[in-house]
């Protein structure tokens, strides 16, 4: 069995126990060897190891026989790291636990493809790169806790490993632990179970750093709630660094209980907001660049890499999941990658970031965001307070949907197409003067393409 064997196992794993599971559970194990039908994974930590192996270990060694391997029993074993500054991370071979030799710390498995270097950085995300090599580079406490939000595939997870890994080879001594909000819960619950809470409590507030991935998934859970919040209160009296992530800001997360809100709105909240089209294709652009240094004879066609940051706008990883396709298809054709082919490549991903949104979906969502009557917004009136909106509503239905000028002035009463151009035009120049408007957007644009 080989590694990549192992991989087409673990696509179907995750179809069998769902995203949140295959995250935190199946995506870290690292196969090691197949030895008279036993096979090895590594893995971060003996909880680990031993809730993979009572919770998932039948359903992968089904799976691995189903795919053939000849595997009868599975190993699940914790590496042994040296503690050396020589022991960096091999981005040759893959990930590696940030942990020190002999500490039980329940630290998931970090990427070594998320570093500072291979981060784009653009204005959505910009502050939050700085404040995340802000507190990479240690010292004196800053920012605590530095809570990074935002929606799937905007990078947060990104900074947090690039923030482990820069502070690892800064200090190889440092404790830090990152892991996600359900692993902090599983290691509460196991230790609750176990009569081990001394222990847990032990282990959790003797970190130098601690990275908590996905906090949201803490809400409505009291008792976790309950010892995170004990956690966090310890690590922070003793002047010890906490980065948080979420998929929103905290005020925003429901069934939060409010000193714990109380407590993350305390450091510095910085949101990755959705990328643009030039972020977005600095990121092709890099890429590219990064797969030529292995394979030089990649061609592509000029306005290709243009063409997939205008369409594939969701987030990150559809944007880079299509590029890989592409890296695929060159590879195994031996052809340049044209306009025609990559449309012909990406088709089914094209067809599901189509633009959906209807012009009468913006009118309704925009006047709810600014508190107005729908028929103000096809209506006569002039005043600013309805003016503003109606011309949002406008750029939005000509940003977001196929509609011709004229059908978009059909729809706001009536309007000639020269009206829409002009509050289109408006609001393009105030997106990059008034922050507010840029603010209000984003935040109708991202719930419109939710």
């Amino acid at each position: 069995m080989t590694n990549e064997h192992w991989g087409k196992v673990r696509d179907s794993l995750q179809q069998a126990v769902g995203q949140n599971n295959y995250r935190n559970w199946i995506e870290p194990l690292e196969f090691a060897e197949l030895e008279d039908g036993v096979a090895t994974f590594l893995v971060p930590t003996n909880f680990m190891s031993n809730w993979v192996e009572r919770n998932f270990g039948d359903q992968i060694l089904q799976h691995l026989v189903r795919s053939g391997a000849e595997v009868s029993r599975l190993v699940f074993a914790v590496p042994k790291l040296d503690k050396s500054p020589a022991a960096t991370p091999d981005r040759a071979t893959g990930a590696r636990p940030v942990r020190a030799e002999g500490d039980d710390l329940p630290g998931a498995l970090l990427d070594n493809r998320f570093t500072f270097d291979s981060f784009v950085v653009g204005k959505p995300n910009q502050l939050a790169h700085a404040a995340a090599r802000r507190v990479a580079e240690g010292g004196p406490v800053t920012f605590n806790p530095l809570f990074l939000y935002g929606g799937v595939g905007l990078g947060k997870t990104h900074l947090m490993h690039a923030i482990a890994w820069d502070m690892r080879a800064r200090d190889p001594s440092l404790k830090v632990v990152y892991l996600s909000a359900e692993q902090f819960m599983y290691r509460f619950v196991q230790a609750l179970r176990e009569k081990q809470m001394m222990d847990f409590k032990h282990l959790f507030r003797s970190v130098d750093v601690l990275m908590v991935d996905d906090v949201q998934f803490i809400a409505g859970k009291e008792s976790t709630q309950e010892e995170f919040f004990h956690t966090f209160n310890a690590l922070v009296d003793h002047n010890k660094q906490i980065i948080l992530s979420a998929d929103r800001a905290p005020g925003e997360i429901k069934d939060l209980e409010d000193r714990i809100r109380s407590r993350l709105q305390s450091g510095l909240v910085v949101d990755l907001h959705p990328t643009d089209y030039e972020l977005r294709l600095g990121i092709l652009q890099t890429k590219v660049a990064r797969y030529r240094e292995q394979y030089p004879e990649l061609k592509i066609a000029d306005g290709v890499l243009e063409f997939i940051a205008h369409r594939l706008t969701t987030n990150v990883r559809v944007l880079e999941g299509g590029l890989m396709r592409l890296f695929a298809f060159a590879s195994l054709v031996g052809q340049e990658i044209t306009l025609e082919k990559a449309q012909d490549a990406l088709a089914d991903i094209l067809r599901m970031t189509d633009r959906k949104v209807t012009v009468e979906e913006i009118q309704r969502k925009v006047a709810e965001h600014y508190n107005i009557r729908m028929s103000d917004m096809v209506g006569p009136k002039r005043q600013r307070v309805v003016a503003r909106p109606r011309q949002v509503a406008m750029w939005l239905a000509k940003e977001l949907t196929t509609r011709s000028l004229p059908d978009i002035g059909r729809r706001f009463g009536g309007r000639d197409h020269t009206t829409v151009m002009h509050g289109v035009r408006r609001i393009g120049e105030l997106i990059k003067t008034d922050s507010q408007i840029a603010e209000d957007v984003e935040l109708l644009r991202r719930a419109l393409e939710a």
